[in-house]
């Protein structure tokens, strides 16, 4: 399968974007180059690998304390809250410092329009 310069000017209008020429070059060339990869990717043989939840071992089940992974994750983490749920911030707080609203919704510019 191959993305054609028609289909990235479909995709592009479709997104309400304006590529220049030269970009929808670029779109053209990187998108092909990533269905490539992955046909690529298809051609390896996979059937005696198990899948896989995470790639880091740090949340695996055979997770052990002498084993923790890295802190490049640590990001990932967070502490549970007790029923999962938490309130939700007040209407009026969340409004209040809001540059433009009635009072009860946010108000914002309109961006979608087709020229």
């Amino acid at each position: 399968m191959k993305v054609t310069d028609k289909d990235v000017a479909y995709v592009a209008d479709l997104a309400n974007l304006e590529l220049t020429e030269e970009e929808r070059a670029h779109m053209l060339r990187d998108l092909n180059s990533i269905l490539e990869y992955m046909e690529r990717l298809s051609e390896l043989e996979t059937d005696q690998v198990a899948p896989m939840a995470q790639v880091s071992d740090r949340y695996g089940k055979n997770n052990d304390e002498s084993r923790q992974g890295s802190d490049r994750f640590a990001y990932a983490i967070r502490e549970d809250v007790k029923g999962g749920l938490r309130e939700s911030l007040p209407q009026d707080v969340a409004v209040k410092n809001a540059p433009d609203t009635d009072g009860t919704f946010f108000e914002v510019p309109k961006v979608i329009e087709r020229q």
